[in-house]
């Protein structure tokens, strides 16, 4: 019923007892506390979720053009990390979500979507990005136990090559990743050529430098066959250069080319960096593809409703 019909009250759950409902609403109750912000061109919404104990976290749905409904989760409150690009990073950590705190991101939307009649496939939603507050790696347990409860049969049933993982590098994760038998996919948020740039917006990358992560992933493809993809958010005279794109085609000159892809990722602008230009995007990608490597573009969703994450956690967006 949870999983199936996505219930938000046991008094939906018309084949129990009226006095069981009653009982199961004080002691489990299924509502989960969110304010929802929707996009102008209604393809983007984003969740406000207020946790028990008060805290905030955030996830977003983004609606695809070919009908697939992608939630992108959390799995902390906050971040250790502190990337320079990104809003979460200005929030601090306070804690790691639990496995039902993560899946519920799922569920919520789930919930959303049956509300709106929307229905793909027998599903509600289709993908789940490990992508929204957190490095999902410094949760490793928590977001595996909550991957196992997505995807199996009798939870919501989404296949794990569905599911992507992203990490800024995190060398032990990607290594527990290779083991795990589910086949869910790997991103590896790269963002800069070179260590001495790559440190000055992700300052883990000191602990894990890029030819370390590197020569992980092709390990990592070795064991898994598979493909991992490599993130680049495009920062206006940052790293969006002709002569730095050479360079990132330089540091994966190492790998398999069929063992990746490079996602460029139009740049969802949060105060400290600007979104590079359209003319810098094309050319960024034309040196790319001239070197073989197969490149896919991230819309950019959300710009109206604060979609990079931390943005609503930060601020009073959402109640204005």
């Amino acid at each position: 019923m949870i999983y199936n019909n996505f219930i938000s009250d046991w008094q939906e759950a018309t084949n129990l007892s009226f006095a069981l409902r009653d009982k199961l609403n004080q002691e489990c109750p299924l509502n989960i506390e969110a304010e929802f912000l929707v996009g102008k061109d209604k393809k983007t919404v984003k969740a406000l979720v207020t946790l028990e104990d008060g805290l905030k976290i955030e996830a977003v749905l983004m609606r695809h053009g070919d009908g697939r409904k992608t939630v992108c989760v959390s799995s902390q409150v906050g971040c250790p990390l502190a990337c320079g690009f990104c809003a979460t990073g200005k929030l601090g950590f306070k804690r790691n979500l639990s496995p039902m705190e993560i899946v519920q991101q799922v569920l919520l939307f789930a919930r959303y979507l049956k509300k709106e009649g929307e229905v793909v496939n027998d599903k509600m939603v289709n993908n789940v990005v490990f992508m929204g507050m957190g490095e999902p790696f410094l949760n490793y347990e928590n977001v595996l136990k909550a991957i196992r409860i997505i995807n199996d049969k009798e939870g919501l049933n989404i296949g794990a090559r569905h599911i992507s993982i992203s990490t800024v590098g995190v060398i032990e994760g990607i290594k527990k990743l290779a083991k795990e038998k589910l086949q869910i996919n790997l991103a590896f948020s790269l963002h800069a050529p070179t260590d001495i740039l790559r440190s000055k917006i992700i300052p883990a990358n000191k602990k894990y430098p890029l030819p370390a992560v590197i020569k992980e992933i092709a390990e990592y493809f070795k064991k898994t066959r598979r493909k991992v993809m490599i993130e680049y958010v495009l920062l206006n005279n940052f790293n969006d250069s002709e002569t730095q794109a050479q360079e990132l085609a330089e540091v994966l000159r190492s790998l398999d080319k069929t063992s990746y892809f490079v996602n460029l990722i139009l740049y969802n602008q949060t105060g400290n960096y600007q979104p590079s230009t359209q003319d810098k995007v094309k050319k960024f990608r034309r040196v790319l593809e001239g070197e073989g490597i197969t490149i896919t573009s991230r819309y950019r969703f959300g710009d109206d409703v604060s979609a990079a994450c931390g943005q609503l956690a930060g601020s009073n967006d959402i109640d204005e």
